[in-house]
């Protein structure tokens, strides 16, 4: 299968050439492996100088790109000499009857790998600084050779990494979120803020206003007194103004521009104080709406729907809310959205969003996320499962979830029992 030829006195200078490669391989490797694993400390004393080994070492290190690109072109020309002669010696010496090309795959490579690669890495690994110091000048020469491949191989890396950093830049409100889930580090109130800051960027105008049947405003024909009273029940610093119907905004009243005038009669225009209302759609993107109020000096927005109809009220407080969570003062009322009836039962009030119920329920927050729809209260969630409206007493089940309705005010769903399923 495989026959001797007998001893070449010319194959001498091929393996004397195959020597000088494979020495020159394994210089490649382990140079690889010492300038690239060297610490800080090393550095700094290479830095410091003091000889022309560590002037050239120093040299080479303040470009890694083009060390890295030098070892790469020069270890893979080598590399290919060296199979190129290991091939032309085993022809000098053998014929293969039969498996040329296994038997030469396997020679050339072992002997590649082990005193090319594997040899030489070894060695580096437990002498970085003194390898990196002994091949300073040699890279520096081989640097220079092959200079120009070495500078394209650099450039042509360099924009394609640019690329992948674009696109790995690209990161998505789901991958933030699951960010924020793994954070094991922070407290579950930074964890909350997390999460309102990571949701925040999503979410549209719609979902954190106050709703119309909610928002407590002034008839432009009351008369002074009529207004301090609302002004005093209310407890808020700014009221829309509207004419007949809430439909109809005319302006926003500060009650801070009335303190001058808190004792006129009550034929006193108040009207002349009344500013321009801040009118803004209700898909407006809650980011951009934060900084309109910042731009603009804004700290209230009416919200209308496509036909211009009022559909709610939001305020700068209710944007931070998302974020941090509810914020009280000393004018709030210390009354809470629901009330716990025992450890499986509840009673929400029905313009509780849906969001809110299942913090309070210590639930996933996209249990609902397949029937809710473009619902974002209990009461809406319950007439997007209905697709009906609900009477007193009137009941439904959804996710092991059973929502009662307690209380209705008009066409409006008050109060709603929710009872979640015993897990004990």
């Amino acid at each position: 299968m495989i026959e001797y030829l007998g001893f070449n006195p010319d194959v001498l200078f091929l393996i004397a050439g195959d020597i000088v490669l494979l020495l020159m391989s394994g210089m490649m490797s382990s140079s690889e492996v010492a300038y690239f694993s060297l610490t800080p400390a090393e550095i700094r004393r290479i830095k410091r100088g003091g000889s022309v080994a560590t002037d050239a070492a120093s040299k080479l290190l303040d470009d890694p790109d083009m060390l890295l690109a030098t070892i790469l072109v020069v270890n893979n020309m080598v590399n290919i000499g060296t199979v190129v002669l290991s091939t032309q010696i085993l022809n000098t010496l053998f014929v293969f009857h039969r498996f040329e090309f296994l038997v030469h795959t396997v020679v050339v490579t072992f002997v590649l790998l082990l005193c090319g690669e594997v040899l030489p890495k070894v060695f580096a690994q437990g002498s970085t600084m003194r390898v990196a110091l002994w091949f300073a000048q040699p890279l520096s020469l081989l640097r220079w050779l092959v200079y120009p491949l070495s500078r394209t191989l650099v450039k042509t890396s360099n924009m394609a990494s640019e690329r992948l950093m674009q696109r790995s830049n690209e990161i998505s409100i789901e991958d933030l979120a699951d960010a924020v889930d793994m954070t094991t580090t922070s407290s579950t109130e930074e964890q909350k803020i997390l999460s309102g800051i990571v949701n925040f960027a999503d979410r549209e105008v719609e979902e954190i206003m106050r709703p119309r049947m909610d928002i407590v405003g002034v008839e432009q024909t009351m008369n002074f007194g009529q207004v301090r009273d609302i002004i005093t029940t209310s407890g808020y610093s700014r009221l829309p103004v509207y004419a007949e119907s809430i439909d109809n905004i005319k302006g926003t009243l500060f009650v801070k521009d009335l303190i001058a005038h808190a004792n006129r009669e009550e034929d006193f225009g108040w009207q002349s104080l009344i500013r321009e209302p801040y009118i803004v759609p209700m898909h407006k993107q809650v980011t951009d709406l934060l900084e309109d109020f910042r731009h603009d000096k804004v700290h209230m927005a009416i919200v209308v729907d496509e036909y211009g109809a009022t559909q709610g009220l939001v305020t700068l407080e209710d944007i931070l809310e998302e974020v941090v969570g509810e914020i009280s003062d000393e004018s709030d009322i210390d009354e809470s959205f629901y009330e716990r009836i025992d450890k499986n039962t509840y009673i929400f009030d029905g313009k509780t969003h849906i969001v809110d119920m299942l913090r309070v329920l210590q639930l996933d927050d996209e249990l609902f996320e397949d029937v809710q729809g473009r619902a974002e209260t209990i009461a809406g969630l319950m007439l997007e499962i209905k697709r009906n409206f609900l009477k007193k007493g009137e009941q439904l089940t959804s996710h092991s979830i059973r929502f009662m309705v307690t209380a209705v005010e008009g066409h409006r769903i008050d109060k709603i029992k929710v009872t979640i399923p015993n897990h004990d």
